[in-house]
């Protein structure tokens, strides 16, 4: 089983629409892959209050370490942490999937 790092755009999303891209993210690795896979969480429950955006992107590159696959869900492109997320997975050699589908 292969551990599957989600990114995606959360700005401005509702908690359903981000749980929607999930499951689709899921789904899509699921199928590309051709078995299951384990998800790596990544909501912070003890993130420092004045925690600012680089050490949200710190804890998000630890966890990518880890990873076996990446999904990148639509519109990750237009996103800098997704994007740096995406330079570092090809980098190091971990399988991506991007997502560009419309809808």
């Amino acid at each position: 089983m292969k551990k599957l790092f989600i990114s995606q755009p959360m700005k401005g999303k509702t908690d359903e629409e981000i749980l929607a891209a999930r499951e689709k993210a899921i789904k899509s690795a699921t199928e590309h892959l051709g078995e299951e896979v384990e998800v790596i969480d990544f909501f912070f429950q003890n993130a420092p209050v004045d925690a600012r955006p680089l050490w949200f992107l710190g804890k998000s590159l630890e966890l990518l370490s880890t990873a076996d696959v990446a999904y990148f869900a639509k519109g990750w492109e237009n996103f800098r942490g997704c994007k740096i997320e995406n330079t570092c997975a090809v980098e190091y050699g971990i399988l991506t999937i991007e997502d560009y589908t419309e809808g």
